[in-house]
């Protein structure tokens, strides 16, 4: 296991903001959740609060919500509308949907001051199969190299967006991510998981970026038993009739916040009730185990482990990723095969 301190504490979330969070592709929303020009989709990204837009043109813009007069908030988290301009909550400065400063509101004559540069800092923003990603490093990959590996996979129904639920767990994002990449646990956590898959037969498979999960779903399955994970904290969960994102946002030290946007058939109502007592059934438990492994984990006792070659692959993986960002050595990757 990666070295247990990295599981605790503000300067390990620090770094994993700052070197890995703010550095990679992360979800924010489905483009028909700001459809119009002027709709936006505003939420905290690895602590940084960013908002995207469309704009004018009809593509999509994003930005630090971040004035730049003070650091007033130009719009509020969530989803709204804010016609053809940003307006700074705080003084008014108005800025153009391109991030241009239009009007610093009765700021009177300012020796120097020129608003050409005073414009919203910009961040990237890409969308694949209609999910909108953002980036903070401007000098990123684009997004087609983190989803190459899904190329073949087939187009998501059109489904629209159904339901939107949250989960607050007190434990690291990484501890959770660890527990998602393998199905080692499913037999103890989830028994009745074997009545929707053949468990015996789950799989996990690293393609680049992406940590392939599947076994053959059951004929009475809601679920189509494959689940696609991305670096570093999405998933793509797939159903019979729809499928699920799953974002793993890392809320404090020891505080994670799962967001679940279900895109679903609506005329499937009976499988909808069904899908969602399913998956608030695998999240209950899943919580349960994760936040006993961080509250043992902040004991000290623990000081790390060894990792199944068959069934923890890509949790071995995902380790190795986290230390070099840490700039620690990676830790052993699996158990020697006897």
């Amino acid at each position: 296991m990666l070295n247990v301190e990295l599981y605790c504490g503000e300067a390990a979330l620090k770094t994993d903001r700052a070197e890995v969070l703010r550095r990679s592709w992360q979800f924010i929303g489905h483009e028909t959740m700001a459809a119009k020009p002027g709709d936006y989709i505003a939420e905290e990204i690895a602590g940084a609060p960013v908002v995207v837009v469309r704009n004018a043109q009809g593509g999509l813009s994003a930005f630090h919500n971040v004035c730049r007069h003070r650091a007033g908030a130009l719009v509020a988290d969530g989803e709204g509308h804010c016609g053809e301009a940003f307006v700074c909550r705080y003084h008014g400065w108005r800025y153009s949907l391109d991030g241009r400063l239009r009007s610093a509101v009765d700021f009177g004559a300012a020796p120097g001051f020129d608003p050409r540069h005073y414009g919203l800092f910009p961040i990237r923003v890409e969308t694949w199969r209609g999910l909108v990603f953002v980036n903070l490093d401007l000098d990123a990959a684009p997004l087609s190299d983190l989803v190459a590996p899904l190329a073949d996979e087939p187009p998501f129904p059109g489904f629209p967006l159904t339901e939107r639920r949250s989960h607050a767990l007190a434990c690291n994002w990484k501890a959770y991510v660890e527990n998602y990449l393998e199905g080692y646990h499913l037999p103890m956590v989830h028994p009745e998981f074997d009545a929707d898959v053949v468990v015996a037969d789950y799989r996990v498979q690293v393609q680049g970026d992406l940590v392939f999960q599947s076994a053959p779903a059951r004929d009475a399955s809601v679920y189509a038993g494959t689940w696609a994970w991305l670096w570093p904290n999405l998933a793509i969960n797939t159903y019979r009739h729809g499928y699920m994102i799953e974002r793993m946002t890392a809320v404090g030290p020891e505080a994670t916040r799962l967001d679940y946007f279900y895109f679903f058939d609506p005329a499937r109502t009976a499988e909808l009730a069904e899908m969602f007592v399913a998956s608030d059934r695998v999240t209950a438990q899943d919580k349960q185990v994760c936040e006993e492994v961080q509250r043992n984990l902040r004991t000290g006792i623990y000081r790390g482990g060894v990792l199944s070659p068959k069934h923890e692959q890509g949790v071995a993986w995902f380790q190795a990723r986290i230390a070099h960002a840490h700039g620690e050595p990676a830790p052993p990757r699996l158990a020697a095969v006897s």
